[in-house]
């Protein structure tokens, strides 16, 4: 397609993609942008970032940028860094001929750990993903290459895989989240025989790893389209292999708490972020995992004989090593995730003066915004209790000493579901010694 039959100029492309891409072409390598770039900008989309494909091996690009380093064991890239813009650029892929581990190599089920196999432009769009993806805008006339029925597709807004779909999934498992992210994002169907496989591979899941799997998450829930993503992902089975503790109680209950407690934290990320407000993921792990915690804590305090106060603390480290399996949480963010979880059993604890203290915890305010879920999903007395803390939260000082006296009295009247402090026993008095 040539520049007078498509829509992308090069001011929508970014100053550093622009920089590579000559600086490739000059040097007498082709240079592409490709993929989400060139998809997004046909889209009317603003891209996030900017990826580049060119007939240069990684160390030839090397050479070329003094800001360049190469990165990754499974898909070698070479990334360029201006600053904090970093503009991938990919070496293009062949297809697998004789096997040697050095350059290719795949596991029983398929699944490519190691792919270097390097070959042409023509072969590089076959291992593309999607046909939407195959999309190359080429520096040299700024024209595009549309492989597989890419431009079709996106006119009728139909997410298809290139190649055979079990093979391709896999290949990269990871590639059925796509097709549910992409198929949110771009509002697009996916096609029959592209989604017939998932719900029979989605097991597969469960080998990616636990580090790139937290990555793939962030894309599935934190970019405005969690609802709509968790629905497809409940529909094609693709939930249950990411949060194993969380889909256990979903099909225990599929009307209950933590069902309830899923909805309301998707609702609310996509809220946040289409307000452009923060979203962290220590909030997020806390609220979806508040109900297994509570299941695990309830087991320990039945096995134990603990109180389920002290069943709670032993329950935190238990769930988040668990979740850690499927998805590796960050200690950056598991931290924080169990101070949330700590501050749920001090609030009722601390209706009255001593809520003035808990005010001032450095995460009171994610732990505010627990509560407040929790109140919605299970009502009754907690539903109470949170509606104190928000009056307590939107009063002003004057309003809150007031309202913070009025707690100590109705202190007494505490919520019977909350896991209390087991109280000591006084020891009995020493006898005196002699004397």
């Amino acid at each position: 397609m040539p520049r007078d039959g498509h829509s992308i100029s090069r001011k929508q492309i970014s100053e550093n993609a622009l920089k590579v891409l000559y600086r490739l072409n000059k040097a007498g390598f082709q240079a592409y942008l490709v993929g989400g770039g060139v998809r997004d900008l046909l889209l009317g989309l603003e891209p996030k970032d900017f990826d580049v494909v060119t007939n240069a091996t990684p160390e030839e690009i090397k050479k070329l940028f003094r800001n360049c380093r190469i990165v990754g064991r499974r898909f070698r890239l070479a990334h360029i860094v201006f600053g904090r813009d970093v503009i991938e650029v990919a070496t293009f892929r062949g297809h697998h001929g004789e096997s040697n581990d050095k350059i290719s190599k795949a596991n029983s089920e398929g699944r490519l750990l190691r792919d270097n196999v390097y070959g042409d432009i023509d072969e590089d769009a076959e291992r593309r993903d999607f046909t939407v993806n195959a999309l190359y805008y080429d520096i040299s006339d700024y024209s595009i290459r549309s492989y597989g029925g890419g431009m079709d597709d996106l006119k009728t807004g139909t997410l298809r895989l290139i190649g055979d779909p079990e093979t391709r999934y896999r290949e990269d498992p990871v590639r059925m989240l796509r097709a549910v992210r992409f198929a949110t994002k771009l509002s697009m169907a996916i096609e029959d025989v592209t989604a017939k496989p998932i719900r029979q591979l989605a097991p597969l899941l469960k080998d990616i790893p636990a580090a790139r799997m937290y990555e793939e998450v962030l894309k599935l829930f934190f970019a405005g389209k969690a609802v709509d993503n968790f629905e497809m992902m409940q529909e094609y089975k693709l939930f249950a292999p990411l949060f194993p503790q969380v889909d256990a109680q979903l099909k225990d209950a599929p009307k209950g708490h933590a069902m309830k407690m899923v909805q309301a934290i998707m609702k609310s990320t996509d809220e946040r972020v289409n307000q452009d407000k923060p979203v962290t993921p220590s909030f997020f792990y806390a609220a979806i995992l508040w109900y297994p915690l509570r299941q695990r804590a309830e087991d320990i305090a039945v096995e134990s004989g603990l109180t389920l106060y002290d069943a709670f603390f032993a329950a935190m480290g238990d769930v988040i090593e668990q979740q850690c399996q499927t998805i590796s949480i960050p200690r950056r963010f598991s931290t924080p995730a169990k101070d949330i979880w700590q501050l749920q059993l001090r609030f009722d604890r601390s209706q009255g003066t001593r809520a003035f203290k808990l005010l001032e915890h450095p995460k009171f305010r994610a732990a505010y915004d627990l509560l407040l879920l929790r109140g919605e999903v299970e009502g009754g007395n907690l539903a109470k209790s949170a509606a104190w803390w928000q009056q307590f939260v939107e009063a002003d000082e004057t309003e809150r000493l007031e309202i913070a006296r009025s707690g100590n009295k109705a202190s007494g009247n505490r919520n019977r579901n909350s896991p209390q402090r087991r109280r000591r026993r006084p020891s009995a008095p020493k006898p005196k010694a002699a004397e």
